[in-house]
């Protein structure tokens, strides 16, 4: 069998979100054969996301049902050169948004990065919020980062992330009152002289509204795509709104809505209450023809767990760390879909 004969078997391989086979779709990078060995490099480029491991398995089954061992890897071209490329290392970049404060993005955050990471992913956490970092309390982190001879800083990590936060870098009490300029240069800085190192992902805790912060963020390093977190009521929906026209504005892919705060379950009673509203982030996701990630309940083990540190996705046995996962696994998802059709594309 030759790299025509392997090209002609990876034909019958569909991807389960485009449609189309992904010869056709252009995700076959390389194909090389030596022997009963077929070296394929693919173009996908969101580790660990389910349906890209779903590809990878179809791939080696093709193959092995033609009794050929199969070698995978995977390459995603930026067209960027080294030179050119803000975070090299970092595969992609995902901004967690929320139009208006209170919705518990931060919270998001913080369980998405530590859910990518359960999956086996490298994973970096970017507390961006310069004036209310929270990221450090809520996975219980008190190293701060150390210093390289070359004036680097090295992240501490915690749950396998790698985080930075301003925290880090203040007293524990110590207000932050800067004008924006000040912002502008201190978050370009921290990108910038952090060694992140290699990752799958870097998750980016973002203030919430539109301000200094998120403009820097979108005119600064390549995004892949955005969560945008609101909570069922029609309020934080309309301001929700603004932050999905901001990165629209920007051409930044929305990855989806989160919903936060969604059905209280009652733990003495058993009933089920709409506290905030019911259906309102699918309704919104499906107006604005989104991905809709996924709801999250109200649940008291959400705010323990993150005030002392232990993010609700590790939990296995927990209802509500299952939705977490399960919004984790749609985000990876949906970081897939977009890079492969940006290689469709190309």
């Amino acid at each position: 069998m030759d790299e025509t004969d392997v090209r002609s078997v990876l034909r019958t391989v569909e991807d389960p979100d485009l449609g189309e086979d992904i010869v056709s779709l252009g995700l076959v990078n390389d194909v090389t054969v030596e022997g009963g060995t077929a070296r394929i490099s693919l173009a996908l480029g969101a580790p660990y996301a389910p349906h890209e491991s779903e590809i990878a398995n179809r791939v080696r089954e093709a193959l092995a049902d033609e009794g050929i061992d199969t070698e995978l890897s995977a390459r995603v071209d930026t067209q960027l050169s080294p030179e050119e490329q803000v975070l090299p290392g970092v595969k992609n970049i995902i901004a967690v948004a929320s139009g208006k404060g209170g919705v518990g993005k931060s919270t998001v955050a913080v369980n998405l990065a530590a859910g990518l990471a359960k999956l086996g992913a490298r994973v970096g956490l970017f507390d961006a919020d310069v004036y209310g970092p929270n990221v450090p309390r809520m996975v219980d982190a008190n190293e701060r980062p150390r210093a390289t001879e070359e004036q680097k800083l090295v992240p501490p990590e915690k749950f396998s992330v790698k985080l930075m936060s301003m925290a880090f870098l203040t007293g524990k009490d110590d207000p932050v009152i800067w004008r924006g300029p000040m912002v502008h240069k201190v978050l370009t800085q921290l990108w910038e002289d952090v060694e992140w190192g290699q990752l799958d992902y870097m998750v980016v805790d973002l203030p919430p509204g539109t301000g200094d912060t998120q403009l820097t963020l979108l005119q600064s390093v390549p995004v892949t795509g955005a969560v945008i977190v609101t909570t069922p009521q029609q309020v934080a929906l309309d301001d929700a709104n603004k932050g999905l026209q901001m990165f629209g504005k920007h051409d930044t892919p929305v990855l989806g809505i989160a919903e936060n705060m969604s059905t209280f379950k009652c733990p003495d009673c058993g009933g089920e209450h709409d506290i905030f509203g019911h259906g309102g982030g699918a309704a919104f996701a499906e107006d604005h023809e989104m991905p809709f990630l996924g709801s999250i309940p109200l649940d008291p083990s959400v705010r323990s767990g993150g005030d002392e540190g232990e993010p609700i996705v590790l939990d296995d046995e927990s209802d509500t760390g299952k939705s977490f996962r399960t919004l984790t696994e749609n985000v990876a998802n949906n970081v897939g879909i977009i890079n492969r059709r940006r290689q469709q594309q190309e």
